[in-house]
């Protein structure tokens, strides 16, 4: 059993297929005896997928900022929820509680949290691993960022290994629950 932390909208966006799929999400999550920890948003993609979770008889823990706290879109549902003073403590929570992540469609804020864990696997810092659940081609232009960066020098080929796609569920629930691709350091000598 694992934690997964999942990344996504705090809207459900416009195609009915996202909302689906943090649905699906959170059950498969919750029927293999995973816990989750997300934002702790009452909102959007976020609910759905803690919901469902919550549902299966899973727990859910969520971290949200004291900010979000004041604009009443906190889950009071949850198994548990924690108050962080920031952004970057919220972030910094959610992954030290994560043994691997799931990346559902979102805007600034999901793109954000995705990248600084990528980060933080390219230099070292963590080993978990990320799955980007691609659904109906959301992230494909963010795969072919990287594939020009690899091809630019910009990113070495095991660093862009670490931006792990799926395209169902259960491949997502798969890799976020495995290991992470094997740390290779940034500078080369």
């Amino acid at each position: 059993m694992s934690t997964i932390c999942v990344y996504c909208g705090s809207n459900t966006g416009l195609d009915p297929a996202f909302a689906q799929a943090a649905a699906d999400l959170g059950t498969e999550i919750g029927d293999r005896g995973h816990d989750l920890v997300y934002g702790g948003g009452d909102v959007g993609l976020m609910k759905i997928v803690a919901d469902t979770v919550m549902a299966t008889g899973g727990t859910v823990t969520g971290v949200i900022t004291e900010q979000l706290m004041s604009r009443e879109v906190a889950h009071h549902g949850l198994s548990k929820l924690e108050v962080t003073p920031t952004m970057h403590a919220r972030k910094a929570r959610m992954a030290e509680l994560a043994d691997g992540v799931i990346v559902l469609p979102g805007g600034f804020g999901t793109w954000e949290e995705a990248v600084e864990l990528l980060t933080w696997n390219q230099l070292g810092l963590v080993s978990t691993p990320v799955a980007f659940l691609d659904i109906n081609h959301f992230y494909q232009p963010l795969f072919d960022l990287v594939a020009g960066a690899a091809k630019a020098g910009f990113v070495s080929v095991d660093n862009a290994a670490l931006v792990q796609r799926t395209t169902s569920v259960a491949d997502a629930v798969e890799v976020a629950s495995g290991t992470a691709p094997p740390y290779r350091p940034k500078w080369n000598n």
